[in-house]
């Protein structure tokens, strides 16, 4: 199944790589229930009697009824709404929606797998009636493209795809290099103190979004900790928690002090030995033990507000949304308004605590972008020189491999300098 989910974002991928991949495995389908809004944005849903799903004939989904006299939303997940992780984060989103957007009704589906099973629950929902579709894993992008040509009048929103039609379709995603870049002065702060120079990083799969994350990575451990290596376990699947966990376990037993992960689940963490750090992913909710450094979450609701309300007004038109730190869609836990540091944070030095809050605010003041976490000098682990000091990455270079078609002119096929791991296979 792993092989299979591999094999088909590789084939997306090499279609044409603009921008960056996120999404999540494959468990096996379950129903949908119809969620109503609740009192915490991050609360569990519950059922709502007057919708719950119908069955599609010959469909192993369910798909939710609209509500008459609302503007529809519906959201297809590939894994669990409660899944701790990157569906997690999808789901607060849309309950903020839910209670913060007047007249709508808000519906998902989870566990989808990708390619035909997407493209059926895609277009049941749009058969529906639902007036918008947020489909969030890389692997819903074909079939929700499908999908948009044949209901012209419904709005889908792919997160995290390359593609769009200019019309009823388009794609969304955001810069979360900016907070692994964070993290990464935060686990090479924790590091230095700890008085052991070695991280670790868990990547899904061998595509630009996973080799620019664990690069923005490296890059901020440089600033903390300029001795500090790190390496890398792949484990080909977005969700998985026990080849997360057996991943995370590997890199603590090959030394790693702190370990950040690309994938779902709290595994770093949980796999932490006494002493040792796991930094988390997507879900703000999911970095509970006390050996959690940080979490690197997603604040979807605001956005996701933003372009229903367009929706609805007859405003939005697909395109190529890659929002930034500006948004506040983006988030370090401990370090945004409100929140305390966590314990393993609280103990590291003032001006390194200090150095992440100053960055956060120009990021939030749009001073502080992608472009500055990826600008030069910087020389991969083979010694060659990236970019030279002052030069910044473009757009297409965060998204593409030139192996597989982009017209990046420096791309993103290349680990760091502090990264000890061979570069994957493409293959």
């Amino acid at each position: 199944m792993k092989e299979k989910r591999f094999l088909f974002i590789l084939l997306a991928v090499m279609t044409v790589l603009v921008l960056a991949a996120c999404g999540g495995g494959g468990n096996e389908p379950a129903p949908a229930v119809e969620p109503a809004a609740g009192n915490n944005a991050a609360s569990e849903p519950t059922a709502v009697p007057e919708s719950q799903p119908v069955a599609d004939a010959g469909s192993k989904y369910q798909i939710p009824a609209v509500v008459d006299g609302k503007y529809n939303v519906a959201f297809v997940y590939v894994g669990p709404h409660d899944d701790g992780g990157w569906s997690q984060a999808h789901d607060v989103g849309r309950i903020y929606v839910q209670e913060n957007v007047a007249d709508v009704h808000t519906a998902y589906v989870e566990n989808v797998s990708e390619g035909a099973d997407a493209e059926q629950v895609i277009r049941s929902l749009a058969r529906k009636g639902f007036d918008v579709i947020f489909t969030t894993s890389f692997g819903f992008m074909d079939a929700s493209e499908i999908v948009a040509e044949e209901f012209p009048d419904v709005d889908i929103i792919h997160i995290s795809g390359f593609k769009s039609n200019e019309a009823n379709f388009g794609n969304l995603m955001g810069a979360m290099e900016n907070i692994k870049y964070l993290a990464g002065i935060l686990a090479g702060s924790r590091a230095m103190v700890d008085g052991n120079p070695k991280l670790g990083y868990i990547a899904t799969f061998p595509i630009p979004e996973e080799l620019r994350l664990g690069n923005a990575f490296a890059l901020g451990a440089q600033k903390t900790c300029p001795e500090c290596t790190i390496d890398v376990r792949w484990i080909f699947t977005w969700h998985d928690p026990i080849l997360e966990k057996e991943a995370a376990a590997s890199l603590f037993g090959s030394g790693a002090q702190v370990v950040m992960t690309g994938a779902d689940t709290p595994a770093p963490a949980e796999a932490a030995p006494p002493g040792k750090w796991g930094i988390t992913y997507d879900y703000i909710g999911n970095c509970t033990l006390d050996a959690c450094l940080t979490s690197m979450y997603w604040n979807w609701g605001p956005v996701y507000a933003r372009i229903v309300e367009d929706s609805r007004a007859g405003t939005w038109v697909g395109g190529w949304e890659y929002f930034d730190g500006d948004t506040g869609a983006l988030g370090l836990l401990g370090f945004m308004e409100g929140e305390e540091l966590r314990p393993g944070a609280a103990d590291l030095p003032a001006e390194d605590l200090q150095l992440i809050r100053d960055l956060i605010a120009q990021m939030l003041a749009g001073e502080f972008t992608r472009f500055d976490v990826f600008k030069g000098p910087i020389t991969d682990n083979q010694g060659n020189l990236v970019l030279p000091d002052g030069v910044s990455l473009e757009q297409e270079d965060l998204d593409g491999f030139a192996q597989f078609g982009s017209n990046c002119k420096t791309c993103m096929y290349w680990w760091n300098e502090n990264i000890t791991a061979e570069l994957p296979s493409l293959e």
